[in-house]
């Protein structure tokens, strides 16, 4: 029998606000622990939550930055279960009354066909603490660090509309850039930022049954959640050939071992209305003033880039994933820079060079100006593209103009037409066999003088101006 996957994911992403959802405590990650707590979040008897006016514009942005539509009502709830990290026996979320419902990114299938992926609602709620496992001697201990405790959340819940890992894989890549483009979080799974469950179930391929789902945690990658998916896929498959039954229950991923591990069974405890903390109500006038904060989205960016800038889909893609290198690219273009000059320079030479001194674009001394000026002049033919690499380089050590550099050490481009003849005869002198080669029809040869001539000239002959003089030589030759 061939199965199919079911798949849904939960993704919890932690807003960056200043504070946490409840309390005016700090919201910073990474911090020493049990620093950033007051009796709100440490939750102690009597305290009163105090809800946070960031917390809720920053989760409207995200969810209206995923096509989510806004609700006018939503209120927290109590979820109880008593767990470590959560000593006071609830969470407050939004089980009945969700922020936000709808929402959907389009992505683009393992077999190049667009494929709509639809959100079934996002919620806000608190976090927990934080479990930290250790050793002392030979024995094992959990301690207890509050100060993500209250830290603001949402949480995203697909629809299971996932029949593959790749999909889940490139929703998350996706998501997050969306996310990271309204500016509501870094999404940063390595840092905990953004954490992710995958609920999966398998059925008869061609059915439409829905059986019963296993959910997955502990994944630190966007890799490890298509690994995982795949795992628990084939052991299902196995489970229910052999006769057995899948049961409800929550699994651990272990990247070294690259298997899932059972956890625990899967426990819903009752939610109650939490009577601390107001309902929410959203005018329209309030939810249209969150729309117009909104950015311009990564994907209407890419759109405009292949129809504005002629760029291919690929490229626009690429330069819309970061709204930095982006809005440096369109900097170029308001200097006069063509648009596919602009990609070319930019992704291949500008961002690889920042990325290696570990230095940011928006803050890198090279700035679209200065860059702007080293393009003109290679446009111009007053250099070459190898000084223009040389003078690049010397722009993020230098705060000298690109003019100045090029005149100091001596990089503008030789198109005299009489210095360059006497190159040419030279080589041709030297290479007869290349020479003859060319007369042959062999393109490569044609190259290759080129190649010796640049070199001849200490590389600032100007290479269209050798290939012509080079034709014209050569077709003179007796």
């Amino acid at each position: 029998m061939e199965f199919e996957a079911v798949i849904g994911l939960e993704i919890h992403v932690e807003l960056n606000c200043a504070t946490k959802m409840f309390c005016d405590c700090p919201n910073r990650p990474g911090d020493e622990p049990n620093i950033n707590t007051c009796p709100t979040c440490l939750w102690f008897p009597g305290a009163i939550p105090r809800f946070s006016q960031e917390a809720l514009e920053k989760a409207s942005l995200l969810c209206l930055g995923l096509g989510a539509e806004l609700q006018p009502r939503s209120a927290f709830d109590q979820k109880v279960y008593y767990y470590p990290d959560l000593p006071k026996g609830f969470q407050l979320s939004q089980a009945h009354l969700p922020l936000s419902c709808g929402g959907a990114i389009d992505i683009t299938d393992e077999n190049g066909k667009p494929k709509r992926l639809r959100i079934h609602h996002i919620h806000m709620e608190e976090d927990v603490a934080k479990l930290v496992h250790e050793m002392e001697g030979r024995l094992p201990i959990s301690l207890v660090d509050f100060n993500r405790a209250g830290s603001p959340l949402v949480e995203i819940v697909t629809e299971p509309d996932f029949r593959a890992p790749y999909e889940a894989m490139e929703f998350l890549k996706a998501l997050r850039l969306q996310v990271r483009s309204v500016g509501s979080s870094e999404c940063s799974m390595e840092n905990g930022t953004m954490r992710v469950d995958a609920n999966i179930s398998i059925r008869p391929r061609g059915t439409t049954q829905m059986n019963t789902k296993v959910e997955v945690k502990n994944m630190n990658s966007i890799r490890h959640i298509g690994d995982a998916i795949v795992y628990e896929i084939n052991r299902q498959s196995a489970a229910v050939q052999a006769g057995e039954t899948v049961i409800l229950h929550t699994r651990l991923w272990d990247p070294e071992k690259k298997a899932t591990l059972p956890m625990r069974a899967k426990f819903e405890g009752p939610c109650v209305l939490e009577p601390a903390v107001p309902v929410i109500e959203l005018s329209p006038d309030w939810i249209e003033k969150m729309r117009s904060r909104l950015p311009e989205m990564p994907a209407a960016r890419a759109g405009r880039f292949v129809t504005q800038h002629g760029l291919t889909g690929e490229e626009a893609l690429f330069l819309s994933s970061d709204a930095e290198v982006a809005g440096y690219f369109e900097a170029l273009i308001e200097q006069g820079i063509a648009p596919r000059t602009a990609f070319h320079w930019l992704t291949t030479q500008l961002v690889p060079a920042v990325k290696d001194r570990r230095q940011e674009l928006g803050s890198s001394p090279v700035t679209p100006a200065r860059f702007a000026v080293l393009l003109k002049m290679l446009a111009q033919n007053e250099i070459n593209a190898n000084a223009a690499r040389e003078v690049l380089l010397h722009l993020f050590d230098s705060d000298e103009a690109p003019g100045a550099i090029v005149s100091a050490r001596g990089f503008r481009q030789v198109s005299d037409h009489a210095t360059l003849d006497s190159l040419i005869d030279k080589v041709l002198s030297a290479e007869p066999a290349a020479v003859a080669d060319v007369r042959s029809g062999q393109g490569k040869a044609m190259g290759f003088l080129i190649g010796q001539v640049m070199q001849a000239s200490g590389g600032k002959a100007n290479p269209k101006i050798i290939r012509e003089l080079l034709a014209k030589k050569l077709g003179a030759i007796s």
